[in-house]
């Protein structure tokens, strides 16, 4: 099974990379013709990287639109980046001081991700007109979020694994080094769940998470009276 695991986390980090950096080229290089900010927009670049830091670190715009929705998910984020930066200690060696002061609070974050998710995940069978437009896609990446963070918990505070030999297995896997993983059931289900979650990242929805810098609603500013927005596309046109 070790070889298993090792194998199966090569493919996933490698789909996983370059699925995600081929997508970030294709945003990049995806033309945006119109000036189309949501106002009221900033009209300076200085206002537009205020915004989107407002945006990434608060969800501005979800808070202005359904403050519930807005609730579960800054729950959700911010307990699933706790929890990523948590797991950062299995990568390191020594382990970072700071890595090391968020354990506790990235260990109880993964309630509340659950919590998060749980409600995420209501909302598409409860709402009528998310239930309308939610596809098996949609289902499909909540379950495998939501399993994941159950199977963190119960290697936690049901059935522990050996944790020593489980970060011995993925510091050797960074130096191509296979190392005897556990045979824990819950630790099979919950690296399976995070490799299957790697591998379909670069063409779910989830890709929001890298868009979001490239959305024109965003990322532009309010400023047409004092600057001509001109695409690179009708720039080689006009000069023609």
């Amino acid at each position: 099974m070790s070889l298993v695991f090792a194998a199966l986390f090569y493919l996933a980090s490698a789909v996983l990379v370059i699925g995600v950096a081929r997508k970030i080229v294709d945003y990049w290089r995806t033309p945006a013709p119109l000036l189309i900010p949501t106002t009221p927009a900033p009209t300076t670049q200085g206002g537009v990287v205020l915004r989107m830091f407002r945006e990434l670190a608060f969800f501005e715009s979800l808070f202005k639109a359904n403050l519930w929705i807005w609730a579960l998910g800054w729950l959700f984020h911010v307990s699933l980046a706790l929890v990523v930066l948590r797991h950062l200690r299995y990568f390191t060696e020594p382990v970072w001081d700071w890595v090391a002061f968020i354990q506790p609070f990235g260990m109880y974050a993964g309630f509340a991700m659950a919590a998060g998710l749980a409600g995420l995940w209501a909302r598409r069978f409860l709402v009528e007109r998310i239930r309308y437009i939610s596809t098996f896609s949609d289902h499909l990446m909540l379950a495998l979020l939501l399993g994941i963070a159950a199977s963190g918990l119960m290697m936690k505070f049901v059935a522990h694994t050996d944790i020593v030999a489980v970060k011995t297995f993925f510091l050797g896997l960074m130096l191509f080094d296979i190392q005897p993983l556990p045979g824990d059931g819950p630790l099979y289900a919950h690296l399976s769940l995070v490799a299957l979650l790697m591998l379909a990242f670069p063409f779910s929805k989830l890709l929001h998470a890298p868009g979001v810098f490239f959305s024109p609603s965003r990322n532009q500013a309010d400023n047409p009276r004092e600057r001509r927005h001109l695409s690179a596309w009708a720039a080689k046109l006009e000069a023609k």
